[in-house]
Parts: structure tokens; C-alpha cells; sequence
């Protein structure tokens, strides 16, 4: 078992690896487990400190975001008192960086879904698709390459109760294995090039498209709307009862909190329920 200081890091394990940014970390005798990548980790946070398996440490730091200078961040994005409860709630809770074409697929599972369905899906494609990997008696499976699915016929696929987005499932995985560096391209592209990019695929809208660049391409300024922030933009900031288009909704997160936008909207989903308890 490795050890990694958080001395002056401020980090929350728990939250970063619950709030639903991510679909497959379960935790078990107080350790968190996921597979990432071909391995599977272990961690657990005692005070300020990580104790891990699995990961190199300069994997566990880019993977956890801890090289991130998070206090920066949440100091810009702290632009009025709802935001300014959101991080004093949550401080720590850090964006996961993600492995592109798993976060592509992830999210492609999440349209129209709630976390037990997205993660049974996801579960699902990895057992039929990925390797099997045993860690302290558990057994996980790795999440399967893109080449593998695409040379899967769409009714296999459909097989792991995916439901229509079965296709969308395949073409990606096509479209991914014919260019290998899709994601190299698509890092390198300013943001709205990016989300412009990644939107040509079938199944992948704006919200879709918003998740993946914040989760897996640092794309900070990018502001996935789901009913939860939708509502808080509009009863808490805009003070309207007309639902707002996704557009207008993502702009103004962009003008009011600038280029963290992104780390905005997981601090305000990180307290959606205290904010709906009080009302509109």
C-alpha cells in the first residue's frame, strides 16, 4: 500500500468519486474501487492523506486532478453567495480526468438515464467487451477498447441493454478506431471547435458533448445543463419562470463564473438538494 500527502491540497475523495461525474467506483470495506484503464485502483483518503494500489503516483495526481490549483478556481468562480456556499460545502471536490473514449461512451449511456442505469449499462458492455481483472477477491472488467466494439454488429451490442443507443454505440466506436488520435484533435481545438467536433457524432448533443470536454479534455469553460442546474440558473440567478434553452442557460454560466465555469456547475449539482429543499 502506497501513501500520498494532501498537505495543502484540498481534496474529498468521497465526493470526487460519488457526485456523479464518473459511473464506476464502488466502495468496499472502506476502500474505493474502480477499474481505470487496465488496472484496477484502490484508494481510500485518511485525513490528509491517500492510501492507493493499483496506480503509479503520477497517475493517481493527473487522474484526481490534484495538480489542479483548485483554491484558485474556487477563489474566480466565488462570484456570488449561493456559489460561495456550494464551495464551502464541498471544497475538495475535484474533476476527474477522465479516459476519453470510456467518458465518450459513458456519457452516450447517459442520455435519457439516471446513475443506476447508466452504471448497469456501462457494467454490461464491460463484462461482454472488456478483460477480466480480479483485486482482493472482486472481480471487475476492464472497459473495452474502441476496436473491439466496432467490430461488434449492433444487435451484440444491444444485447447489453443499451437500448437505442446501441447505434450510437457502434458508430462512435467506428468512427474512434478509424482515427486514432480523434482525441488528440479534439484536445488541441479551442472549446466551441471542440464541442462543435465531438456534436458531429450520432447520440452526442450538447449536453453529451459538454460532459465529455469538462470531464476528459479539461475543457473548463464547458457547462453541462441537466434539470437540476437548469433550475437553479433560472429560479436562483435569472429569477424566471420560463425554462431556459441550453444555450442561453450555458452562456450565461460562462459570463457569470468565467473560464471555470465547469468546476461551477459541479459545486452548485454538488448542493442541488439542500437548494431544492428551500424552494423556488
Amino acid at each position: 500500500m502506497q501513501t500520498f500527502s494532501l498537505e495543502d491540497i484540498p481534496f474529498q475523495l468521497d465526493l470526487t468519486v460519488s457526485c456523479g461525474q464518473a459511473f464506476r467506483w464502488q466502495k468496499q470495506n472502506g476502500f474505493w474501487y474502480a477499474p481505470v484503464k487496465d488496472k484496477v485502483w484502490k484508494v481510500r483518503q485518511e485525513g490528509e492523506q491517500l492510501q492507493y494500489e493499483g496506480p503509479a503516483e503520477e497517475e493517481l495526481v493527473r487522474y484526481f486532478g490534484l495538480d489542479v490549483p483548485l483554491n484558485t478556481i474556487l477563489d474566480e468562480i466565488d462570484t456570488d453567495p449561493l456559489i460561495h456556499a456550494a464551495i464551502e460545502t464541498c471544497r475538495g471536490l475535484r474533476i476527474i480526468r477522465q479516459d476519453p473514449w470510456e467518458c465518450l461512451i459513458s456519457y452516450i449511456c447517459a442520455t435519457c438515464a439516471n446513475i443506476p442505469g447508466i452504471t448497469m449499462r456501462i457494467e454490461n458492455l464491460s463484462k461482454s467487451y472488456g478483460r477480466r481483472v480480479e483485486a482482493d477477491g472482486s472481480v471487475f472488467y476492464t472497459f473495452p477498447k474502441a476496436e473491439r466494439l466496432a467490430a461488434e454488429e449492433i444487435c451484440s451490442v444491444r444485447a447489453c441493454k443499451v437500448g437505442y443507443r446501441d447505434t450510437y454505440i457502434c458508430k462512435a466506436a467506428k468512427t474512434a478506431a478509424e482515427n486514432p488520435r480523434w482525441a488528440d484533435e479534439i484536445r488541441r481545438l479551442p472549446y466551441l471547435s471542440a464541442k462543435e467536433r465531438l456534436m458531429t457524432l450520432p447520440g452526442v448533443g450538447p449536453k453529451v458533448a459538454d460532459c465529455v470536454l469538462l470531464f476528459a479534455f479539461e475543457k473548463y469553460e464547458a457547462f453541462p445543463i441537466d434539470v437540476w442546474i437548469e433550475r437553479i440558473l433560472r429560479t436562483k440567478y435569472l429569477g424566471g419562470a420560463q425554462k431556459l434553452s441550453y444555450n442561453k442557460a450555458g452562456t450565461f454560466a460562462r459570463d457569470h463564473f468565467g473560464q471555470y465555469a465547469g468546476y461551477a456547475q459541479e459545486y452548485l449539482f454538488g448542493i442541488r438538494e439542500e437548494i431544492a429543499g428551500k424552494g423556488e
